[in-house]
């Protein structure tokens, strides 16, 4: 989220130093790894029509991809939700001609059966009120084409971020400026219902930067109240997390599928680092690891989690930069690869990807850095066969990618550059053409 009371004073950091202690990607950027040949000129980069792309055969990779379409700050280039499709060989993104339009799509998510996609309209004006919204589309599942099915109001102001319950069937929401983490219920056609709880968080004020910063770090996250930046359900669908980067907690809710409300649980949050602004989480595939990225301090906390209390019991602490590193840092987005053995997390003001290996009991170990090649490179998200990882470099209007080793998790830059204005969030999904 990039909160409008602090905007300019978390963008004025340019480019942060990410090269010292590095022995990898860093280093080799412009030695074995070298650029190919000239890049192709903007305008002839390939683009095909949604229709003329469908008459392929067998199963077709088709991402989405949104960003910030109001004048700023933040820049805002993004025209709506564009379509690409991915070569499954080169990971090469074409983009299909088509673009949505949409009001600042900052975050997008799938149904579980791909056939809506939701993203939330990162405003605070909805309809003349003081309220951000979201949007459900239906998806074409022969083009990939979306067509609007409705928008409601978000419950809050500025929605960072949204995600769809296992059972598709409610919608949740994280207001970061409104403060609240919204429930909404979902049709059976896929259009969005009425709110079906609303909860705004409280807490004693918490300082702007965390103890445990690395030297240097004069980024700040907004700690003026409550700002929810992440909402989403466990692997099983029965308790509801939320992280607060306002407050420094991740508040864990029981989710009643029937009423579609939210009961904190017996411990109702998980007490951060002062100062650290969790941002996003993930969970092992089995659930019972959870990994919570802080965005101030950029450190991930590795936690067990009870599936049938939703309890926590943190037990390490990683750092997403290097001993030797000294200067501003912001992390962003974190995930977790589809075999389960590395961790990924983007730090912003540095431009690179941490890599960690996920060891058996689920604690990690930082073993590379990795430059994106652009700047402010924000979202992060793998393509469905975990062979290429995608960064959303919103400063710089592109997107670039890296090769995954799935044995290794050693990430190796494709040299393929996508221009596109202000991206901030990915979703992928595959179809069958007919």
């Amino acid at each position: 989220m990039n909160n409008k009371h602090n905007m300019m004073g978390r963008r004025i950091f340019g480019f942060s130093i990410m090269g010292l202690g590095l022995t990898s990607h860093f280093g080799k950027a412009f030695g074995e790894n070298a650029p190919p040949p000239a890049p192709i000129p903007k305008a002839a980069l390939p683009k095909a029509s949604p229709e003329k792309a469908a008459k392929k055969t067998g199963p077709r990779i088709l991402c989405y991809v949104g960003g910030y379409t109001r004048s700023g700050p933040p820049e805002s280039n993004a025209t709506g939700i564009t379509l690409f499709e991915m070569n499954p060989e080169s990971g090469i993104l074409t983009q299909l001609g088509h673009v949505t339009p949409a009001d600042n799509p900052s975050f997008l998510a799938l149904s579980p059966d791909q056939n809506s996609l939701y993203t939330v309209n990162e405003i605070s004006d909805f309809e003349g009120g003081h309220t951000g919204s979201v949007t459900a589309f239906q998806v074409d599942r022969r083009t990939g084409v979306l067509t609007k099915l409705n928008v409601m109001s978000s419950g809050g102001a500025d929605p960072a971020h949204l995600s769809v319950h296992p059972s598709g069937k409610y919608l949740f929401i994280a207001n970061y400026t409104g403060g609240s983490a919204a429930v909404m219920r979902i049709q059976p056609d896929g259009s969005l219902g009425l709110l079906t709880d609303l909860i705004h968080n409280t807490g004693p004020k918490m300082p702007e930067r965390a103890a445990d910063n690395p030297p240097g770090n004069y980024a700040v996250s907004d700690h003026s109240g409550s700002h929810v930046h992440m909402i989403q359900a466990d692997v099983n669908g029965k308790f509801v997390l939320a992280c607060d980067a306002g407050l420094d907690r991740v508040y864990v809710w029981l989710f009643d599928m029937e009423s579609g409300t939210l009961k904190p649980a017996e411990k109702p949050w998980l007490s951060m680092e002062p100062g650290s602004a969790p941002r996003h989480f993930c969970f092992s595939h089995d659930g019972k690891v959870i990994y919570i990225l802080g965005e101030q301090d950029s450190r991930v906390v590795v936690a067990d989690y009870d599936t049938q209390t939703g309890a926590m019991q943190v037990k390490q602490t990683a750092s997403t930069v290097t001993a030797q590193f000294r200067g501003s840092t912001l992390a962003a987005e974190i995930i977790l690869h589809p075999t389960g053995k590395f961790l990924y997390v983007t730090n912003r003001l540095g431009n690179a990807i941490a890599c960690f290996r996920v060891h058996e009991d689920g604690s990690i170990t930082l073993f590379d850095e990795v430059w994106v090649h652009a700047d402010y490179g924000r979202a992060l998200s793998f393509d469905p066969s975990g062979k290429f990882v995608f960064v959303a470099n919103q400063r710089s209007d592109c997107i670039t990618s890296l090769r995954v080793n799935t044995e290794t998790g050693v990430l190796d830059f494709t040299w393929h550059f996508v221009p596109i204005g202000t991206p901030t969030s990915f979703a992928f999904t595959v179809i069958d053409s007919v």
